[in-house]
């Protein structure tokens, strides 16, 4: 399931998550055998690929996301980094530990527009340590294009 129209949307329920490590969760999602989030939904772009340390996600780009100048806000981008650094770093974590940013910093070196297609964010852990990790991310446009890039600290979030 690549497109935001054929998912699921809700929050999984700690039954479904239970025993599941962070690899599997995320799998999960892409699978449909958990939901994606609803924020996925609003902001349109999921989860298509997970591998430990590594996480894609890809969304349209539409009318609904621009911003006064015409281009599609920065913050949408920005949330593309934050949820696939968030992701990749969690794709390592076992079972009953979450992941939480604790900041994303992005640089844009060019901008979208309502008819830029589809945009690909691709994560990767660069650290992990037993609570903070780090991670970056590359966004790229339709045409392969660098959109953004930008790195994530994250907290696992452990008991």
């Amino acid at each position: 399931m690549t497109d935001v129209a054929e998912r699921r949307f809700g929050v999984a329920s700690a039954e479904e998550a239970a025993g599941l490590n962070g690899l599997q969760f995320m799998q999960g999602i892409i699978d449909g055998a958990l939901p994606a989030p609803p924020m996925a939904k609003t902001l349109g772009f999921v989860i298509v690929e997970v591998s430990e340390g590594f996480a894609a996600f890809e969304g349209e780009t539409s009318e609904a996301l621009l911003n006064p100048m015409g281009t599609v806000h920065g913050g949408w981008v920005l949330t593309l980094v934050d949820s696939a650094t968030t992701c990749a770093a969690l794709s390592g974590l076992p079972a009953g530990v979450g992941a939480t940013t604790i900041e994303t910093k992005v640089n844009f070196t060019r901008p979208l527009t309502k008819d830029s297609g589809r945009v690909r964010a691709e994560a990767r852990v660069l650290g992990a340590g037993r609570r903070i990790l780090t991670a970056e991310a590359r966004v790229t446009d339709a045409k392969g294009r660098l959109v953004a890039h930008g790195t994530s600290t994250v907290m696992a979030l452990r008991d």
